[in-house]
Formats: structure tokens, C-alpha cells, sequence
């Protein structure tokens, strides 16, 4: 008989995190799962050195090469109802696996759930990454997710559970240009899937100098913003133009990736006195007065800075702007 929740946790060289992963999932108080250490040619002797004693963990060797083709497999080799992701360097809380499923059944409408977090390293977190963590455990209804899903990924990969059927839909991870998970959410909101998190902290994310996001070149800003122009401009936008809050330099990579990808700018909107009037890529640059005058143009904030966000907010609410509607944040 079939667990109802497969766990997929790919891993090459897992190191000394590996164990605490595996016991985290093993340890939950939901025991009707399986484990499925997807091996990706690992060369140190994490995996080997495992507890193989309880049944529910299995390890496989993966038939290719990288995350994308061990998570893939993983999710081949499932045969639970829901499907979770798990990293080898994170740990997931006892009522992680437990509290998603009761967030599903409460919520059929949800396809896939998301984990708030607990990022933690060594040294301590401060500054842009706990800015980072606010934001992500604030994003977790789902309108929410649907209109900030272009600021970042608002559902770490490492705390996704998927319904079986979603999963299938989506045809799991796919090998692009851009980062893989990041990729398959905006694929499930360009879908229509709804996506959510419950409410405690259910996993701790760790933050070290070897994860893949700070080694791997596919996870440099710029991939990020090629996905966003991407999902914008060919299944977002709907053939609507944009103006993009901010002439800087976000603004402008906004501006060539949106325009490469057959999008429509008609100009920009600034706060810095000396921009204004003036001309950025060869369009206007207009005062915030310009939010009064839209017409038909989805307003794109592409400006990042810490408390930028919410003073935009605050201002496009005062001038009856809704979000989704009338603005995305993309920064």
C-alpha cells in the first residue's frame, strides 16, 4: 500500500546537514510518508553513512545529472497522494508534514503549499536577508501569492508540498534558462493554480556560502528577472502595456528584458527630481502624478530598496490603484 505523502530530497555531497535533513522528515509527527533520497553522483560519504534502519527512507541513485533530473525522478518514483520537496542542508519542524496536509484538506481549492520560514546560519541573519524573511512569511494567501509572485519566489522550494494531480500537471522541473523552482511556481500561477502556506514556521532554512543559490550561475539576479519578463509579457500581460516605476538600474534591466521579449513600454515614473522630464531608453520619464493617468498600461514598480515597497503601496492606495490590477511589484 502507497504512503499518502512522498518526500523527494535530491542531494550531491551533502556533507555534515545531510543527517539532520533525513531525521527531520523521519521524526515528523505524521508517519504515513516515504522518503526518497534521490543520490546525484555524490563523491563524499553523507549518503553511505545514513541510518538506513527505517524502511520509509529509500535511496536511489539518480539516472542523470543535477537537481532538476534527481527531483524528477523523485517525483517519478512517488506514489503518494501529495508530494514534498525537502534540501539536504534544511530541517523541517515535526508538524511541517502534518500541518500542510490539514492546510490542503481544509483548502481544496489550494494546489500547492508553501512553508513560512526560519532562516538561520551560523553567523546569524540581519539586514536584506531578514527583510527576506518578513516578506516571505507575510505572502500566504493566496491572492497574495498571485499578486507578489513577480517580487520573488514567495514559496521556497524546500517547503513545497504538491497535490499529486498538480504535480502531474505541471510535469515537475524543467531545465531553462532560469531557476528551476522558480520557474515551475510562476508555470502554476500562469495555470491558475492557487498556492498557500499555513501559519506556524515549519521550516529552517539554512543559509551558507556553498548553497546552490549563492555557487550556481543559473541563480544570479539577472536569471531571476528574465523569468519575470518571461511569465509577464506572455501569459501575465495579456498584450497590455506597461510603465515601469523606476528609471533605475532595475528599471532599465526591466525595461530591455520586457522589450526582448516583444513587450510594450510606454515610459517610465520617477521620484528623483533630477530624472524627471527627462528620457530613459528613449521613452519619458513622468512624476508619480502619471499613476492618475494610466489608461490601459499595468503599472511595473521595479524599485527594491528596504521600505520602498511599502510607501509605493501606501501611494497607489491613495490613488484607488489595486494590486493585480492596476500594479505589480517586481522588485
Amino acid at each position: 500500500m502507497s504512503p499518502l505523502v512522498s518526500v523527494v530530497l535530491p542531494v550531491r555531497n551533502g556533507g555534515r546537514f545531510l543527517e539532520k535533513a533525513v531525521d527531520s522528515i523521519l521524526s515528523q509527527t505524521f508517519h504515513d510518508l516515504e522518503l526518497l533520497l534521490i543520490d546525484d553522483h555524490s563523491t563524499d560519504n553523507a549518503v553511505s553513512a545514513l541510518d538506513r534502519s527505517d524502511p520509509r527512507l529509500k535511496v536511489i541513485t539518480s539516472q542523470g545529472r543535477g537537481v532538476v533530473d534527481a527531483s524528477n525522478q523523485g517525483f517519478q518514483l512517488g506514489h503518494g497522494e501529495y508530494v514534498a520537496r525537502m534540501d539536504a542542508d534544511d530541517i523541517s519542524l515535526p508538524e511541517r508534514i502534518q500541518s500542510q496536509l490539514d492546510y490542503l484538506n481544509q483548502n481544496p481549492e489550494v494546489s500547492i503549499a508553501g512553508c513560512r520560514v526560519e532562516i538561520f546560519s551560523g553567523t546569524g541573519i540581519q539586514g536584506g536577508l531578514a527583510r527576506y524573511e518578513n516578506w516571505l512569511n507575510s505572502v500566504s494567501e493566496p491572492e497574495q501569492v498571485h499578486q507578489q509572485i513577480f517580487i520573488e519566489s514567495p514559496l521556497p522550494n524546500p517547503g513545497l508540498m504538491f497535490r499529486q494531480n498538480a504535480l502531474q500537471r505541471l510535469g515537475g522541473y524543467r531545465n531553462n534558462q532560469w531557476p528551476e523552482d522558480y520557474d515551475l511556481l510562476l508555470r502554476a500561477d500562469a495555470m491558475g493554480m492557487q498556492m498557500g502556506k499555513p501559519e506556524p514556521v515549519l521550516l529552517r532554512w539554512r543559509e551558507h556560502e556553498n548553497r546552490l543559490t549563492h555557487t550556481d550561475p543559473l541563480y544570479q539576479r539577472k536569471k531571476f528577472m528574465q523569468a519575470k519578463s518571461n511569465f509577464l509579457v506572455h501569459e501575465r500581460l495579456q498584450g497590455r502595456s506597461v510603465i515601469i516605476w523606476g528609471a533605475g538600474p532595475t528599471g532599465r534591466l526591466m525595461f530591455d528584458l520586457i522589450t526582448a521579449e516583444g513587450g510594450k513600454v510606454k515610459g517610465f515614473i520617477e521620484v528623483h527630481p533630477r530624472r524627471i522630464g527627462g528620457q530613459k531608453r528613449g521613452l519619458p520619464v513622468w512624476s508619480m502624478d502619471k499613476v492618475d493617468s494610466l489608461d490601459d498600461s499595468l503599472l511595473l514598480v521595479a524599485v527594491g530598496a528596504a521600505g520602498a515597497r511599502d510607501e509605493i503601496a501606501s501611494y497607489l492606495h491613495e490613488h484607488n490603484k489595486l494590486p493585480g490590477q492596476d500594479y505589480l511589484f517586481v522588485a
